[in-house]
């Protein structure tokens, strides 16, 4: 079997979407497809049309065709059985079976064309694995997406105090008889001062209240006659005008954790900064038993000051089994084996300054088993008539608190999101790819177990593999710290040491 060309045509002709196989001129290409809506006339019956040179194999999908071209020499069963398969993934990614839905999906209908088909030659693949194979998930794209939403609220809770304040303030004038004159309201980023970057810091009429509005002053000794204002307080109309506009406007129960999750890409401000960060990668089988289960860990230094530069940290570590060590080139390695003292090789050279971090010492622990995981999965498909009843139960260490746990659980392709009838936490359907996200904001002593139960039309128990974790902690599986730092030419030693385990791939397959 060899597939010239697979195409998405209109009745009139019109290529709608078409990717070909093989090396062919665009001239050609364009006339074989300007040529098949002669052929087919109307009132006919088969799915395919032979010319002198090709073949034309087909399928109406409303008022498209789904067409093959092959060459003569192809089994006419085969291109049958490529055509079902394609005809299945149109409607995944079309939204709707016209001229218009399949312009929009046309990248994506190319691209899983590309999965079925290889070369001219059938894949053996199904719809799902397709679905699969063009998702390329990235949790560094996750973490960086949650980073960025992470920034835009605290902007928006910005926006939301200055605007308090300044309503407060207005109440305060009038209370203490500076009069009624208008009072004009920021109209901009400028105007409220609102600044960023390295260096800026926060007004103190920024601090976190357990109400968005401070409670009113206590009235003062001398009240001068006049006018009182005794309406009820109206809704902020800034923050009414925010939402309507499609901005979410969070309260400070959810502003405080997500304050504490962004807390890590503050500039820092300390003269030296240790960051030890390690990373974990496991393959957990369902039915129990690690494939693939390793943590490598980072130790980087960033000094702000070339005085400072000068320096020596003196470290120490868990003697976990399986752990060895590898320093930069420019370190001390006796020193370092002997003392566990990181130091420049040539004392009089300082360590690299400026808003970058320096990797000096780099380590990896193999050889774990599933005792180890600081968090175990079970997945429970079970099908009854016409619908798949799924349990899905963590369960924790004490050795970690976990902080920001998302299960990612692929779907078979739903019409509707599924319905889960019992979670201990909070779950997002994403359509778009048939994913299930069960997240947990945090797993302590307090919850070191938890489960959900969904239901779906009935599926093949292998979809719903493999289920993704992301998660991190502020302890390591090696315990590396920095103890202190020892200056060798006077410089500061003030320092500051961010510690982190995060997950790189843990997947249960």
């Amino acid at each position: 079997m060899v597939v010239l060309a697979a195409s998405i045509i209109s009745k009139s002709g019109k290529a709608l979407a078409s990717r070909q196989y093989v090396d062919m001129s665009r001239i050609r290409i364009e006339g074989l497809l300007a040529a098949f809506p002669k052929l087919v006339g109307t009132g006919k019956q088969h799915t395919y049309v032979e010319t002198e040179n090709v073949r034309y194999v087909y399928q109406p999908i409303e008022e498209l065709y789904l067409l093959l071209i092959t060459n003569k020499q192809s089994n006419i069963l085969e291109d049958l059985d490529t055509l079902r398969l394609l005809s299945k993934i149109v409607p995944e990614y079309s939204p709707s079976l016209d001229e218009e839905g399949v312009r929009k999906a046309a990248f994506q209908l190319i691209f899983a064309f590309d999965e079925a088909i290889s070369l001219g030659n059938k894949e053996n693949v199904t719809v799902p694995q397709i679905k699969q194979y063009c998702e390329m998930e990235s949790h560094e794209e996750k973490l960086h997406k949650l980073i960025m939403q992470s920034k835009i609220n605290d902007t928006n809770d910005l926006m939301r105090r200055k605007v308090t304040e300044i309503e407060k303030s207005k109440i305060d004038r009038g209370k203490t008889g500076e009069g009624f004159a208008p009072t004009k309201t920021p109209n901009n980023f400028n105007d409220m001062n609102i600044r960023g970057g390295p260096g800026s810091e926060v007004n103190p009429i920024f601090t976190d209240k357990t109400k968005g509005r401070p409670s009113a002053p206590s009235a003062p000794s001398k009240m001068p006659v006049g006018m009182k204002l005794s309406k009820a307080h109206k809704p902020n109309q800034f923050l009414e005008s925010l939402k309507a506009e499609g901005e979410v406007i969070l309260d400070d129960t959810q502003l405080s954790a997500i304050q504490s999750r962004s807390s890590s890409s503050l500039p820092p401000s300390d003269p030296i900064t240790v960051t030890i960060e390690e990373k974990l990668n496991a393959t957990v089988k369902r039915d129990g038993g690690v494939t693939n289960f390793d943590v490598q860990g980072t130790l980087a230094l960033q000094v702000l000051n070339d005085t400072d530069g000068y320096i020596q940290l003196q470290i120490e570590n868990q003697d976990a089994p399986g752990l060895s060590f590898r320093t930069h080139p420019n370190i001390d390695k006796q020193l370092f084996n002997g003392q566990k003292i990181v130091g420049a090789r040539d004392p009089t050279r300082p360590f690299p300054s400026g808003q970058n971090e320096t990797p000096l010492v780099k380590w990896r622990i193999e050889g774990l088993n599933e005792s180890s995981l600081p968090l175990t999965v079970s997945c429970w498909p079970s099908t009854s008539g016409n619908t798949t009843v799924v349990n899905i139960e963590y369960e924790a260490s004490d050795m970690f608190d976990l902080h920001n746990v998302v299960f990612s659980i692929p779907l078979p392709a739903l019409r509707d999101a599924p319905s889960v009838k019992q979670i201990d936490g909070e779950w997002r359907y994403d359509a778009r790819n048939s994913v299930l996200e069960w997240s947990v904001i945090l797993i302590d002593q307090s919850n070191l177990s938890g489960s959900m139960e969904f239901s779906v039309p009935a599926a093949d128990p292998s979809t719903f593999f493999p289920i993704s974790v992301g998660f991190s902690a502020s302890n390591t599986f090696s315990n590396v710290k920095v103890t202190a730092i020892l200056s060798l030419q006077g410089g500061s030693s003030k320092y500051s040491q961010q510690v982190r385990l995060i997950t790189a791939n843990y997947q249960v397959v």
